[in-house]
């Protein structure tokens, strides 16, 4: 679906355990000129178990992109990266991770597992809201993303 005659708002699905990081990214997207739906899970297994349709996740409808932190409970974001990439019905979802970390392992990995793009977290607030309203606008205004299947 073309994202400039989207009829439904996009779906972004945001897997994050620090509550602080969630408002944040919650209060830098009110602020876009597009009208997005935000989901919120708090660890891998939740991220898992949603995408998957699975548990309380039944009704859901499938995102359109998912900001992954790598630092999660359960289960960590490289392994949900990897579940997502090896799994046929979700391996097209663009995945950012959206992370605390700088070590140039997890950024290599990340690549190596197919993240579509590594952005480190700003600690600034509005610095923060910059590169959330830019990956918005990124997504959502200028690439094209696959179908939803």
């Amino acid at each position: 679906m073309d994202p400039f005659t989207q009829a439904r708002p996009a779906h972004i699905l945001l897997v994050e355990d620090n509550p602080g990081d969630i408002d944040l990214t919650k209060e830098a997207l009110k602020d876009c000129k597009l009208a997005n739906k935000l989901s919120t899970v708090l660890d891998g297994e939740q991220a898992m178990a949603f995408l998957r349709k699975e548990g309380d996740y039944a009704d859901v409808d499938r995102p359109d992109l998912i900001l992954l932190d790598l630092n999660l409970p359960r289960k960590g974001g490289q392994e949900v990266l990897a579940e997502v990439r090896a799994d046929e019905s979700l391996k097209l979802i663009p995945i950012v991770i959206l992370t605390a970390s700088k070590a140039e392992k997890d950024i290599v990995q990340s690549y190596d597992l197919k993240c579509n793009c590594y952005v480190t977290k700003p600690i600034d607030f509005d610095q923060f809201k910059q590169v959330v309203e830019a990956i918005d606008e990124f997504w959502f205004s200028i690439v094209k993303l696959p179908p939803t299947l």
